[in-house]
């Protein structure tokens, strides 16, 4: 599979749910991609691993990608204070891309406007956030709406990395 998957990542991501789908789209042979404010900067999970960005997001254009990872942890609600993120989640939905979001990951959606309809899920928290912003919110491991894959928590991580892979490599 030669796929280029974008991960818009930043400090107390999740650490397992950024390096289990990473790790999955890497062994089926995708580019995974971390992005950030800075390339070359160490970000630090809330377990304290660490990780090494990639590219800014000022350097790359979402059509340069197959598809967009968003792990949870604080990561995403601290990046959808940036409208660049936003605007870069905004492509992916706006042209029916792959995206794959687990936990808090779905937060960054609501700032899309692009919830309204849509099935999925999220950690327990963030779902009535996303029942209100017009959502179709489930309790499930994993819910596949179109090119959208969610997932609530790390325990759903096998769910969702399988249904991840399904959609970046039908069979």
């Amino acid at each position: 599979m030669s796929k280029k998957i974008a991960v818009l990542v930043t400090d107390l991501v999740e650490d397992v749910e950024l390096t289990s789908p990473k790790e999955a789209f890497e062994k089926a042979g995708a580019e995974v991609v971390l992005i950030e404010e800075e390339a070359g900067k160490k970000i630090t999970g809330k377990k304290g691993e660490t990780f090494t960005i990639d590219q800014s997001i000022d350097a790359v254009k979402p059509e340069e990608f197959d598809a967009l990872l968003i792990p949870g942890g604080f990561s995403p609600d601290q990046l959808r204070g940036d409208q660049r993120f936003v605007d870069f989640v905004d492509y992916f939905f706006d042209h029916d891309k792959p995206i794959f979001a687990i936990c808090h990951g779905p937060q960054i959606f609501i700032q899309t406007g692009k919830t309204n309809g849509r099935t999925l899920t999220a950690y327990k928290t963030v779902r009535p956030d996303l029942q209100y912003a017009g959502g179709n919110v489930k309790d499930e491991a994993v819910v596949v709406d179109g090119n959208l894959v969610t997932s609530r928590t790390p325990d759903d991580l096998p769910a969702f990395n399988e249904a991840s892979l399904n959609i970046l490599q039908p069979s």
